[in-house]
């Protein structure tokens, strides 16, 4: 058969996905670029249906339907406020299905072996590439699934803990087992060992049994990361699939596959980065479960948190000339964004300066601020970077803080023992006068204490935030 089509849309869906990836670098063009991940997405798996290895249609057909009607089913209940978990959730399905396609292609050069040795004919499309292949070959494609099955199964278990970790059904806190990195580096020391063993002798045990340390390491990483660290451990999961799917993409001699997974890889890669920059953390501090540390206690906070209420602030409101709006998970958790949206027209109606200030690493999951804003139809123009705003809050009147905490703790720069020391952090403190909207007093998902919330010009406004800006609505003139 002519696979020449297959070739072909592989191309193209590997331009849409580049298309994608660039346009979802801005709001405007966000959503044509989802549509070109879909179409890409659409077409790559329509041309391996039908490409190299095709067959087995009825089983295809039932699997493709079952995995689109239990996505569609998860993926419509989920809220805004679960997507950080749902991404997690999906990391660790590409990393298992690596775990199973490196499984895979290691049985079917058994199979090959054993049916060259006996003489019998050889069976399948991909047994078919094996058979042609030289010893040495071989080798390099079991070294090839033996690092996809090593990531995907780290990918794997490090996307469930942090699964756990961002829906509260695991500790945020950082943990690790008694020996620390010692047993990460035991653990990756015998999967060495392993490949060494596998390489020379190509039997399944020594296989399998770095598949169980590498599903430790996973699980003991992302255990030993603390909440603050989870939008970049989401992401460099996120790199950690894609590398996974490149390396399984060369085991079955498919191009898409290794430009696709390269894709993933590198941006996730790119974006930890960026974003262990935004926080001051060292990026390999981070990805190895947080080598490093404070040498001594944090300050002690000193003061009280005092409160207001919705007339209180209405009245600063209406006053202000200028006010900033941060806003953080809380907003998210609260489905306040279109009630933001709301006190957002009232006061830009009255001639004031409106606009919102967003951390690199707002909510648990990075634009996840912007998603909501643009969903509550908030002008993409007066929604500014951190890098952009910093400078204006001296300058402002009202500085609104809705369900943020560490992006606006001022232990930052002025604790060096605070986990979040050095962290570049959204100077809301600076301004005339601060308001947060907050449910209770609690240090929130990272546990960190705020000293922002005892400050002279801060005031408490205390509850829901849907709620609270509800009863604040009809009082702003």
């Amino acid at each position: 058969m002519d696979f020449g089509f297959t070739t072909a849309a592989y191309v193209v869906a590997a331009v849409l996905f580049i298309l994608s990836l660039g346009g979802l670098s801005g709001q405007e063009s966000a959503k044509r670029a989802v549509w070109y991940g879909i179409a890409g997405m659409a077409l790559a798996v329509f041309a391996t249906l039908i490409g190299p290895g095709s067959g087995l249609w009825l089983a295809s057909l039932v699997l493709l339907g079952g995995g689109g009607i239990i996505g569609y089913q998860l993926a419509s209940k989920v809220e805004m406020t679960q997507m950080p978990e749902l991404v997690a959730g999906m990391h660790a399905m590409v990393g298992l299905a690596a775990v199973f396609v490196g499984f895979n292609a290691d049985w079917t050069i058994g199979l090959v072996d054993a049916a060259q040795t006996s003489g019998e004919p050889v069976v399948g499309y991909f047994a078919e590439l094996v058979a042609k292949k030289t010893q040495v070959e071989i080798n390099i494609l079991r070294v090839e699934l033996f690092l996809g099955i090593f990531i995907g199964a780290i990918t794997f278990t490090g996307s469930v803990v942090a699964y756990g970790k961002l829906s509260g059904r695991l500790t945020s806190a950082a943990e690790k087992l008694p020996g620390g990195h010692m047993l990460n580096a035991a653990a990756a020391g015998l999967s060495l060992l392993c490949l060494i063993w596998y390489f020379n002798t190509g039997g399944f045990f020594p296989l399998f049994l770095m598949t169980l340390a590498a599903l430790f390491i996973g699980y003991h990483l992302i255990m030993g990361i603390g909440g603050a660290d989870m939008p970049v451990v989401v992401s460099m999961l996120n790199s950690y699939s894609g590398w996974a799917a490149a390396a399984i993409g060369f085991s079955l001699g498919n191009d898409l596959l290794i430009v696709v997974g390269a894709l993933v890889g590198s941006s996730g890669a790119i974006l930890s980065y960026i974003m262990c920059k935004a926080m001051n953390r060292s990026f390999v501090s981070v990805i190895l479960g947080g080598f490093g540390g404070t040498s001594g206690p944090a300050m002690e906070v000193e003061g009280e948190q005092v409160s207001i209420d919705a007339d209180g602030v209405a009245t600063a409101l209406n006053e202000a000339d200028s006010v900033i709006i941060v806003p953080g998970y809380g907003m998210a958790v609260a489905q306040a964004q279109n009630a933001v949206s709301e006190l957002v027209k009232k006061l830009r109606a009255q001639g004031k300066e409106v606009r919102f200030a967003i951390h690199p690493v707002a909510g648990r999951l990075p634009g996840h601020m912007n998603v909501l804003l643009a969903e509550a139809k908030v002008p993409y123009d007066i929604v500014l970077e951190m890098d952009e705003i910093n400078e204006d809050f001296p300058s402002t009147d009202v500085a609104i803080v809705i369900g943020s905490n560490d992006i606006v703790n001022p232990a930052a720069q002025d604790d060096p023992n605070s986990p979040i020391a050095g962290m570049p952090v959204l100077e809301v403190w600076k301004a005339k006068q601060v308001f947060v909207s907050k449910r209770g007093q609690g240090t929130g998902y990272s546990g960190i204490e705020n000293p922002l919330f005892f400050k002279d010009n801060t005031r408490m406004f205390y509850g829901d935030a849907k709620a609270s800006l509800d009863t604040l609505l009809p009082k702003i003139d």
